[in-house]
């Protein structure tokens, strides 16, 4: 039987970044994925801001950013609604979504925790889960694996969840869309030429609603579905879908003149809405899809997976490596499973706004919410909960100032001017003293990383309206977040 400290179960996105960030913390890790090999489909290939933020901290945004989709400098969306949101309020170095495919970004991230030490088993099924006081013991259609902890990141139809039994309460789809890389011989006027704001790639007709998006050359990222309310169910989700099926909603939507070439991949998807109640089962914790779904508007779930695995990295290697105080671990349900929750609620929300037969009523609505996101403040919000930068973690009886993203800051130090999401790249905590005050031999309560600290002192780039007095710790969870 084989033996890890921490195994994963799911070489996606949130998977890979949970494996990366374990190996920073020195934790043996061994990530089982069923797939032989990577999809390249584009799928989720959104980066949102604050996710842009949270890699780049890590060293990680700068070998996405040569694969990343040409694109307009233009905000996110709400509902696909026709005004961008504005994330530039929120003082981020990234105001914009980036646009690179979901099989490229789990290339990198698979890469570089590789080179970090965690190993990626691919061709093994899980089959069963078994845990106990100590652990938990992985039976796969290869070999047995038993490991301290095991976290499923195995995605909405999770084998973890569903072989231990735990309830996914919430509410099933009401529709079956199409979501296919395509290539074209020849185009109408009405297809996209580049890829802008949602509210310029999306069309509806009296038999279909569509997104298509450019991807360069001939290569587009199509999604359908069916406008009138007795067809949306469409097909089951398994079945496959046909080339005639995708060129029939090709010509109803953009003529007779766009010329489907050929079919790269294709898949089924609905906008069922489902989250555990509990993130934690003991020994084993559930990240990503696994833990949450959601009707797909706004561009929210990679993003949200990669910050559930930004948030639990850290805990639970110091938890392995019995270096957390009491309730640590369970501090991620604490602070994640809230943010989930308000992201299924704002799609739920996008889903009525966004309907492709939106009735009389529906309009007015959709006519009042893009007059208030013309408004600026109205707007900030809405950029704030879709982009991710409003994210934070307020914890009882602490500061105000607790949970809360600090902005990337240019910084003044003994060692030369640098960047504040520069000093959390190797994963360990970081003491930011703007004051000067903090003893020579001062060492944080917590560390969770076995490298050793680093400690920076100097001045923001801007001068605070008064001298800073207080101490703030960072970088023992999600880099820039006060502590």
């Amino acid at each position: 039987m084989a033996e890890t400290e921490v195994a994963i179960v799911g070489a996606g996105p949130t998977g890979l970044m949970l494996a990366y960030e374990l190996a920073l913390g020195g934790v043996e890790t061994l990530v089982l994925e069923q797939l032989s090999r990577r999809i390249e489909q584009v799928k989720g290939g959104g980066i949102q801001p604050r996710t842009a933020e949270l890699l780049e901290s890590r060293g990680l945004l700068e070998p996405l950013l040569p694969r990343a989709t040409p694109r307009e400098r233009v905000g996110g969306h709400f509902a696909a609604l026709p005004v961008p949101l504005d994330c530039t309020p929120w003082q981020t170095g990234h105001p914009f979504p980036i646009s690179i495919p979901q099989w490229e970004i789990e290339e990198v991230l698979e890469e570089r925790a590789i080179a970090a030490g965690a190993r990626v088993l691919r061709g093994t099924a899980v089959s069963g889960v078994e845990p106990d006081g100590d652990g938990v013991v992985v039976t796969t259609d290869g070999p047995r694996v038993r490991a301290g902890y095991l976290v499923a990141c195995d995605g909405a139809r999770s084998t973890v969840r569903k072989r231990l039994g735990l309830p996914f309460p919430g509410r099933p789809a009401t529709y079956q869309a199409v979501l296919t890389d395509i290539r074209l011989s020849a185009t109408s006027p009405l297809v996209p030429r580049r890829l802008g704001h949602m509210s310029t790639l999306t069309r509806t007709t009296d038999d279909y609603w569509t997104m298509l998006v450019p991807l360069g050359g001939d290569r587009y990222r199509l999604t359908f579905g069916r406008t009138d309310q007795a067809a949306r169910a469409g097909a089951d989700r398994h079945t496959p879908v046909t080339r005639e099926e995708i060129a029939a909603a090709l010509q109803s939507v953009y003529g007779a003149e766009t010329i489907l070439r050929s079919v790269d991949n294709s898949s089924r998807f609905g906008d069922a809405t489902r989250q555990l109640e509990q993130y934690r089962a003991g020994r084993v914790l559930f990240a990503g899809d696994a833990a949450h779904i959601h009707p797909p508007l706004g561009g929210q779930g990679l993003n949200l997976g990669v910050q559930d695995a930004f948030n639990l990295g850290w805990k639970l290697a110091a938890t392995v490596r019995d270096r957390a105080p009491s309730g640590l671990l369970d501090s991620y349900h604490a602070e994640r499973h809230p943010v989930a929750a308000q992201v299924l609620h704002h799609t739920s929300a996008q889903r009525v706004l966004a309907d492709p037969d939106p009735g009389e009523d529906v309009s007015a609505l959709r006519d009042i919410v893009v007059d208030l996101l013309r408004l600026p403040d109205a707007n900030r919000h809405i950029a704030g909960l879709i982009s991710g930068l409003s994210l934070r973690y307020p914890l009882p009886g602490d500061h105000p100032l607790t949970g809360r993203r600090m902005p990337d800051t240019e910084l003044v130090t003994e060692d030369g001017p640098t960047r504040s999401a520069t000093l959390f790249q190797a994963g360990h905590s970081v003491l930011l003293d703007l004051a000067g005050a903090v003893p020579g031999d001062f060492r944080p309560p917590l560390s969770c990383r076995p490298r050793p600290r680093h400690q920076r002192r100097g001045t923001g780039g801007h001068r605070p309206a008064h001298p800073p007095r207080r101490l703030h710790l960072l970088g023992y969870g999600e880099p820039g977040h006060h502590r």
